[in-house]
């Protein structure tokens, strides 16, 4: 006799923003059998329309008010910018006891913004699905995003611990792993392991666009793994990463700091042949790749197992 399926831990689910987040969520719920209904919500008709067609809602509305209605959880998958406003706009169409989240990978300013208008009775609970690709719009999710990712929950005070599980338990069902954090410290780890990263990519990839001596077709033509890993993550939604630069500016200005600090220390042994300092320096960050590769969050096989 095999085991029935878990009740779902949300019966209604609206996704805000159908992006590769909100998309993901929702083919992985179709894929455990989560949610009776999912409803979703973007601001452009484009995007509306493209998710109609590929099927991974149930009903798509044209305004968020609509898709939230009678929610057990509200995704809030919108760029951080504009996450205060559109909290403002859905807040007197939640019902007591729903559960609203936002995927954003700012948490002390989105915190702010999007509290104030969280009606009592309805829980705030803000997540950071450590998980994503270059590429963006309803077309760009896929069930398997999440599969042994880390989801960042950050609680707001007074969140009552039954939702916090409950919400871990749904995470878990999506294939992620999770872990709890609070605001100041999920923004300065994300500054570190994910934006100061994009904008090291951002400014090689512009550094080789502004440098006359090498032509564009150079740039292209023989572009090794590390130059194109670059261009990979530099060409990621432009308008989600200015919001995070925006609004993350304190954790992002020091560990931006810190890193001027250690390439200035590196150009120095670079100037005067300082060999030993620059192999001891190589041999750590090499010990910290190998353990990424030890912690599953990567794979070894040649060109990273990059089919394209």
């Amino acid at each position: 006799m095999t085991e029935a399926t878990p009740a779902p831990a949300y019966r209604k689910i609206a996704l805000i923003g159908l992006g590769l987040i909100a998309g993901s969520m929702a083919w992985a719920c179709r894929r455990d059998g989560m949610a009776t209904e999912i409803r979703g919500y973007a601001r452009s008709e484009k995007s509306r329309e493209m998710t109609r067609r590929l099927g991974f809602c149930d009903v798509v509305c044209d305004s968020a008010e609509e898709a939230v209605q009678d929610a057990d959880l509200i995704v809030l998958a919108t760029p951080v910018g504009v996450m205060g406003a559109v909290a403002a706009s859905i807040a007197p169409h939640l019902k007591p006891g729903a559960v609203v989240i936002d995927v954003g990978s700012v948490k002390r300013t989105v915190i702010e913004e999007v509290q104030p208008h969280i009606p009592e009775g309805v829980h705030f609970i803000p997540c950071h699905p450590m998980a994503g690709t270059e590429h963006s719009g309803p077309d760009a999710g896929f069930a398997s995003l999440f599969d042994n990712r880390w989801c960042l929950i950050v609680p707001v005070d007074h969140t009552p611990d039954a939702e916090v599980a409950r919400l871990e338990q749904f995470w878990s069902r999506l294939g992620a792993m999770t872990e709890r954090m609070d605001p100041e410290h999920h923004d300065l780890v994300c500054a570190v392991v994910s934006h100061i990263p994009h904008l090291i990519a951002y400014t090689m990839v512009g550094v080789a666009d502004d440098l006359s001596r090498v032509s564009d077709q150079e740039v292209i033509k023989f572009s090794a793994a590390g130059f194109r890993d670059f261009t990979r993550i530099a060409a990621s939604d432009p308008t989600m990463w200015r919001d995070v630069f925006l609004t993350n500016k304190e954790a992002t200005l020091e560990i931006l700091g810190r890193f001027t600090e250690e390439l200035f220390a590196l150009q120095r042994a670079i100037r005067t042949g300082d060999g030993e300092q620059l192999h001891a320096y190589f041999t750590r960050t090499r010990a910290i790749r190998r353990s990424i590769l030890e912690a599953g969050q990567d794979t070894n096989e040649p060109d990273f197992g990059r089919t394209r």
